[in-house]
């Protein structure tokens, strides 16, 4: 099958797909072409290209999509083995076989030929067999290079998109956990970041037998500030004691968590009494620093807090839940003496002496 290629080197659509040989004739002689263009024209598979024009050639090349191209070795203009190095330079047809027709069967034209570029080389006219046989082995050959190329080039935007999703899927992940351990009204820790740091923190104490202390506090009245404020500024008033108690740490291993309802707790690791003492009374002075008004607390007339703090030197005999026991009883001790105060576990004489 023959086609013409128009002189802007536009290739006509191509009308059957079963032509998988598309070659290209670079040859200035017209009878050379028409020699050429019978041995090819009754093959079903071979779709046949005529270039006359050197100038042109790269430009048919790419448009025809090329998958042989015979170029003769002698034209005006342009010479053939400048042409293959053309061809080789451009990313469309660098791996075109490219078939040097010559009138010469000079070992030194051959060995020019394939340094510049050619896959093979044929003294002109050559045999019909022999003509057919190479076109097909080189673009069948060039064909499954194509292929497998194409795969390689899919299977790798394949795993740089995986790959792409799967940090998108990790980040998604990692803020999902973040998510996941904050208290949704507050932003501080929630309960379930709590218990999981607690027992981290204990398991640690017990290791480098250091104490760990915990913070019980509770909003004094909050019930009755709900009932008379409404729970919009319920919200709000969490939202500013949450803020203000974690302001009052600064070390990473302290943690802030909401324990539920209007009760907050700090995780303060490697901290005598002494020191968790101090951090509540920080704590209870940032919070009336707020100045929250509150006309229903019998506490103040503002917002306040009660606070139970425990220390405790993990062991064998202990147990987180020990420690929470012991802070939520100092809670408790707080409020039955008339809340907006401080309630501390007196802790063994076990514990190892640091500094807060």
């Amino acid at each position: 099958m023959t086609k013409k290629t128009d002189t802007n080197g536009e290739a006509p659509g191509r009308a059957d797909e079963g032509r998988w040989a598309i070659v290209l004739l670079v040859d200035d002689q017209a009878m050379v072409a028409e020699g050429i263009r019978r041995m090819i024209a009754d093959e079903p598979d071979i779709e046949f290209h005529y270039c006359p024009d050197p100038r042109q050639a790269v430009k048919q090349a790419v448009a025809v999509r090329a998958t042989v191209i015979l170029q003769d070795l002698v034209m005006p203009d342009v010479d053939g083995m400048t042409l293959v190095r053309f061809y080789r330079n451009n990313p469309t047809t660098r791996d075109v076989p490219v078939i040097v027709l010559s009138s010469k069967d000079d070992p030194q034209v051959k060995s020019d030929a394939f340094a510049n570029g050619a896959t093979d080389y044929l003294v002109k006219l050559p045999e019909k067999v022999e003509l057919l046989a190479r076109i097909r082995a080189h673009a069948k050959a060039y064909l499954a290079q194509k292929e497998r190329d194409d795969a390689y080039k899919a299977m790798k935007e394949m795993k740089e998109e995986l790959s792409r999703m799967n940090s998108e899927l990790a980040i998604s992940n990692h803020e999902l956990k973040r998510l996941s351990s904050l208290d949704g009204l507050t932003g501080v820790a929630n309960r379930r970041q709590f218990d999981a740091t607690l027992d981290h923190e204990w398991q640690r104490a017990k290791r480098t037998e250091l104490p760990l202390s915990l913070l019980f506090a509770d909003i004094d009245y909050f019930k009755r500030y709900n009932d008379s404020h409404g729970h919009q500024a319920g919200d709000d008033c969490l939202k500013k004691i949450a803020a203000s108690l974690q302001r009052t740490v600064h070390r990473p291993a302290d943690l802030v968590c909401r324990y539920g309802g209007e009760e907050f707790v700090m995780i303060l690791p490697d901290t005598t009494s002494e020191g968790a003492l101090a951090v509540a009374g920080k704590v209870l002075q940032g919070i009336s620093d707020l100045r929250i008004p509150h006309k229903n607390s019998d506490a103040a007339d503002h917002v306040t807090l009660s606070i139970g703090v425990a220390t405790l030197p993990p062991d064998e005999n202990t147990s987180p839940d020990s420690l929470v026991e012991a802070a939520d009883r100092m809670l408790y001790k707080a409020k039955e003496n008339g809340r907006n105060c401080i309630e501390v576990v007196q802790p063994p004489a076990t514990l190892k002496s640091v500094h807060r």
